[in-house]
This record gives C-alpha cells, sequence and structure tokens, in this order.
C-alpha cells in the first residue's frame, strides 16, 4: 500500500472549523445513548491520522459524541483481526483495509468482517459499485502509476505507457522495478502489449517472459516507498514504477518528477468492521459521516485523496484534482486490481518471482 503524501499543500484551519462538525447528529444516537462510547479504528498513520482527525474524527465525535481514536498498524493487518474476532478481544472496532484482505477475512466459512448493510443509505449508494462490497465502503483509491525525472528526457520523447518503460532502445535511462510481483507482473503483461482489459486472469508465462526482457536493464530492485521518493528526489534513477503517492512527495520537494497516469494499476481502501464488535452500529455511523462529499473532499487539503465520491470533486480545487487517483481522467485509463486473483494466486506467484529474481 502506497504512504501517502507529505506535501506542501497548504493545510488550511477550515479543516477544523469545517461545517461538517456542525451537521446534526445521526437520529439514532441520542446523547445519552452517546455518552462514554468510543470507537478505534485502524487507519494508515502519518497524514492518514492527521487528515481523518480533521476531517473525520474529530467532527463526528462533536456531531455525535461518540469518541474516534486512529490506531496506526502494519499494513493489511490480516493477522491481527483474526486474533481479536477470535478471541472476542477488540483493540479495535473497525479498519482501513484493502480488497485483498477483505476477501482473505472473509472467504472462509466464518467471516472476521461484518456485512455492513449501507448500501441503501443515501450517502452510501452514490459511491460507484467498483469501490464498494458487502463488508467494505470504498474510502479511498490508491493507484501504482510509472513516474519519470523529466530532466532525464530534456530534449526527447519521454515515457507514456508500460511499453515505453519496457523499451530500452528507444527510451534509454536508469530503471528501477519493484522487487515483489504485486503490480510488477500487470506491469509485464502491459508492457509486453496486452490490453488493461485482458491482464487478468495474468498469464503467467508471458509476464516472466517479459520481466525477462528488462531484468538487466534494472539498476535497482526497489523495497520500499522512502526508497523511491528518495531515488526520485535525488535522480539515482530515471524512470520508476511507483505508489503515486511517493512521486509526488518527491514533487512536492522539488524534484522534476512527471506522473504518467496511463495505465495505471489501482486499488481501494475500504471501511470494514470487524465481526463481532460490540460497537458496530457506531461504525456504521462513522462510515456514513465519512462518506459525505464534502467531508471527503476537506481531505484534499493534506493530500491528493483518491476520493471515492464523484461529487465529491465539485468541492475540490482544479489543479488538486487533477492530482487525485480517481480524477475522472486519471482512473478511466487505469487498470483495476483484481484481488481474486491475488487471493487464488499469490503464494505461487511470490515463490516464483523471488526464484526469478536470484536465478
Amino acid at each position: 500500500m502506497s504512504t501517502p503524501l507529505k506535501s506542501g499543500i497548504s493545510r488550511r484551519s477550515l479543516l477544523l472549523s469545517t461545517g461538517a462538525a456542525a451537521l446534526a447528529a445521526p437520529a439514532i444516537w441520542s446523547p445519552s445513548r452517546a455518552a462514554g462510547k468510543r470507537i478505534v479504528v485502524r487507519d494508515d498513520g502519518g497524514i492518514y491520522t492527521k487528515a481523518y482527525g480533521a476531517a473525520f474524527y474529530r467532527p463526528f465525535t462533536q456531531a455525535t459524541g461518540i469518541e474516534v481514536v486512529g490506531v496506526q498498524a502494519a499494513a493489511e493487518p490480516i493477522a491481527q483481526i483474526k486474533t481479536m474476532v477470535e478471541t472476542k478481544n477488540y483493540t479495535w472496532d473497525m479498519a482501513k483495509i484493502s480488497w485483498p484482505a477483505i476477501l482473505i477475512l472473509t472467504s472462509g466459512t466464518t467471516p472476521y468482517l461484518e456485512k455492513h448493510g449501507l448500501e441503501s443509505e443515501p450517502v452510501i449508494k452514490t459511491i460507484p459499485p467498483e469501490y464498494m462490497s458487502p463488508y467494505g465502503v470504498g474510502t479511498n483509491v490508491y493507484t501504482t502509476v510509472l513516474a519519470y525525472r523529466s530532466d532525464a528526457f530534456k530534449g526527447r520523447k519521454a515515457p507514456q505507457s508500460w511499453a515505453d518503460f519496457w523499451n530500452v532502445t528507444e527510451f534509454p535511462g536508469r530503471r528501477a522495478v519493484r522487487k515483489h510481483p504485486f503490480d510488477t507482473i500487470e506491469e509485464a503483461l502491459m508492457g509486453a502489449g496486452v490490453p488493461t482489459a485482458q491482464v487478468y486472469p495474468c498469464d503467467l508465462d508471458k509476464a516472466f517472459a517479459s520481466l525477462d526482457k528488462i531484468k538487466s536493464a534494472a539498476a535497482v530492485w526497489w523495497t520500499t516507498g522512502a526508497q523511491v521518493e528518495q531515488m526520485l528526489t535525488s535522480g539515482e534513477i530515471d524512470m520508476i514504477p511507483t505508489w503515486v503517492s511517493r512521486a509526488q512527495s518527491a514533487q512536492a520537494a522539488g524534484a522534476p518528477v512527471e506522473i504518467v497516469w496511463n495505465q495505471g494499476v489501482w486499488g481501494g481502501d475500504n471501511w470494514s468492521i470487524l465481526a463481532g464488535s460490540p460497537n458496530a452500529d457506531a461504525c456504521r455511523e462513522f462510515i456514513k459521516f465519512a462518506s459525505d462529499p464534502k467531508r471527503m473532499a476537506a481531505l484534499t487539503e493534506f493530500f491528493p485523496a483518491g476520493l471515492t465520491q464523484p461529487e465529491a470533486f465539485n468541492y475540490v480545487k482544479p489543479e488538486i484534482a487533477k492530482n487525485c487517483p480517481t480524477y475522472p481522467d486519471n482512473i478511466k485509463v487505469g487498470l483495476k486490481i483484481n484481488p481474486k486473483f491475488w487471493l487464488d494466486n499469490q503464494a505461487a506467484v511470490i515463490e516464483r518471482f523471488n526464484s526469478w529474481i536470484l536465478a
């Protein structure tokens, strides 16, 4: 998952005084019923916790009397959630997690997540179906893109697709590739000319044949977002597949970095409620609260969020909106991750990829 942008975007105090906080509390929560209530939400930490605190957590508490505590945890905390549900010892009530995590947690006979049941709620049914599931309400979209240093391509054509990234003859330069098959397999197939609509189910033999063609041209096999940011900022590499937030962070630091949204590989983060949480109803109220388009738009004061409410863009500055993963011009040219493919194949593909790297 991407680490969010630590940008220089103005973080004006309007977030703290947004009209969201003054909205009436949900009817089911009388002051007496809300007294002493608290929900704990797992998020990604860093700028997410700061932005959510300003746009969601504190305004929700002011509106309902229900305290919200954001807790950072490891990416895809599947084991932690399973342990909490099995022991009924709930450190968290809900979590912000990805589609693959939701599938893993709900594919057995006993789901570890609650069905939210919010599909018919007015503020939820305006979220497009591609961002939704019975166990998760889409709150953010993250994207892996091709980024390059514009100074490395001064006076010559810059790469605009994965096919260009794979074309070491016409687009020479120092490349870095992620040392993990997630997204890399999809990029390799598109680099071999496979249309986005035909990437899944992934033809692994074709993907590894494509990777063979670029292996010797990869100057660096990266493993962390911080490494990506450092290489883009220093100019150590000329082009790289990366989580868009890292490229945007390098831009904010003044690096001459350009982002190619074409064929970006995107997935979703979701609000999901832990099965059996004693505070499930309060979580549902929070999810509705956080899904309000104006409230969601307020996140862009902190980073170019992947807004899941189309109407939210009505409240976002155009210069910021164009940098959001779900901006119409960006999302329409991307590839939606198929979590079912990775649920079924990840162990075998990771093993094959690791063996291939060492060969």
